[in-house]
């Protein structure tokens, strides 16, 4: 069948044609955009549903869980800041990698690195406390990840006896070949900076007399530590120290 020309078709019908696109194009324009909303973070997928769709296969359950995790903040057309989520959620979402795969560090990366991170107290405690609860399941591998606990506990929370909580299990627990001297030598630090100079120095000449150490420069770096304490602890006890604070 052949075309009608354009010309053919009636004026009223062309107009009516003009203002029906006049109309769509102007509520277009007047539309306000479209928003994105941040839906909640879900639970975890239960065991049996992990182990129906990976067929048993954990350790890639668990990689998948980790990169659905982290891709959460980043929803199409929002960016959600990670202190607007639920950190209990989380928490079960992190505990189920390792459930999957006792030997993935990845997830204790992500609590310490991404959502320890937050401008929240609360939540950034969260985060450390799930790292120091899981670190004594493999203590020679995990330590860097409470190490890294006790500096942001330090630094960001300015909370020492947490830190020194962090710090002083790495020195009891984590003992291992690969654990460096610096990692087990991190209560002593705290402990100067919180005033305890006396138990400083009793870890500190522990560490320098049970012949662990080999680099001599961390010898005397630590030699002079000791030393420095030593002089405090008498500065402090002299007279003249005493009658200057009263």
């Amino acid at each position: 069948m052949a075309e009608r020309a354009i010309s053919a078709v009636p004026k009223p019908v062309l107009a009516l044609l003009a203002l029906a696109l006049a109309l769509q194009i102007f509520w277009s324009l007047r539309a306000p955009p479209p928003q994105a909303n941040a839906h909640a973070l879900p639970s975890p997928p239960s065991r049996d549903v992990i182990a129906a769709v990976s067929f048993g296969e954990r350790i890639p359950a668990s990689q998948a869980l980790a990169l659905y995790l982290q891709a959460f903040d980043n929803q199409p057309g929002i960016s959600i800041p990670f202190q607007h989520l639920d950190y209990s959620v989380v928490i079960q979402w992190l505990e189920r990698m390792l459930e999957l795969d006792g030997h993935a560090q990845y997830p204790l990366l992500m609590a310490t690195h991404l959502y320890a991170q937050v401008p929240d107290p609360v939540r950034q405690k969260q985060m450390l406390d799930f790292t120091y609860q899981h670190f004594f399941a493999a203590p020679n591998q995990r330590w860097q990840w409470l190490a890294h606990a006790a500096i942001v506990a330090k630094h960001r929370l300015h909370d020492l006896p947490l830190a020194l909580k962090y710090a002083q299990a790495i020195t009891r627990h984590a003992n291992g070949p690969d654990v460096p001297h610096w990692a087990q030598q991190m209560p002593i630090f705290i402990l100067e900076e919180m005033g305890e100079t006396e138990s400083a120095k009793i870890l500190l000449g522990g560490l320098l007399a049970n012949n662990t150490l080999s680099d001599p420069h961390e010898i005397r770096f630590l030699t002079e530590r000791l030393n420095a304490l030593e002089t405090q602890s008498v500065e402090k006890s002299s007279p003249l120290s005493k009658s200057r604070q009263h």
